[in-house]
C-alpha cells in the first residue's frame, strides 16, 4: 500500500516532538482509552521522550486533535501504540491518514515489520496495509 491519505481539510500533521500537547496526551489515554486507563502523568512523559510521536493539529488554533507514537530502532522493527483521536473530531478520517502517515514515515527505513494490537479498531489498520498475524503460535509476550 503507497496511497497516502489526505487529512481533512482543516488539519496538519506533525512529528515534531515540541508540538505535542503532553497534558492533553496524557488526558486522552488516561481516562478514555482501554489500554491506558490509569497510566500515570509521569509514565506518559517517559513513553513520549522514548519514541517517534506523529500529532494531528487544527491548522486554524494549532489545537491537537490526534495523536500516535511509535517505539522503533528505525532500522528492524517498530510498534505502532496510543492512537487517539479526540471524540469531537472523529468521524473525519484523521485516524486512517494517521495511520497512514505513520506506515509512509516509515517505509524508507526498511523495517521488516510493525506491529499493533487493537482490541475494536481492526478495519482502521487493515484499510492502511495491516494484517493479522501469519503465525500468532510463534509470538510470545513477557507480561510484567
Amino acid at each position: 500500500m503507497n496511497d497516502t491519505l489526505p487529512l481533512a481539510e482543516g488539519y496538519e500533521m506533525s512529528t515534531d516532538p515540541a508540538r505535542v500537547d503532553a497534558g492533553r496526551v496524557h488526558r486522552w489515554l488516561s481516562t478514555d482509552a482501554y489500554w491506558a486507563i490509569g497510566r500515570d502523568r509521569a509514565k506518559q512523559d517517559r513513553a513520549i521522550a522514548g519514541s517517534l510521536n506523529f500529532g494531528v493539529y487544527e491548522t486554524a488554533s494549532g489545537e491537537q486533535v490526534a495523536y500516535a507514537r511509535v517505539v522503533t530502532d528505525l532500522a528492524t522493527f517498530a510498534w505502532l501504540c496510543d492512537v487517539y483521536v479526540d471524540p469531537a473530531a472523529r468521524g473525519k478520517g484523521l485516524g486512517t491518514a494517521l495511520v497512514a502517515a505513520v506506515r509512509d514515515h516509515l517505509r524508507p527505513h526498511g523495517l521488516r515489520r510493525m506491529l499493533l494490537a487493537t482490541h475494536d479498531a481492526h478495519g482502521v489498520y487493515e484499510q492502511v496495509g495491516f494484517a493479522a498475524l501469519e503465525k500468532p503460535d510463534q509470538w510470545m509476550a513477557l507480561v510484567f
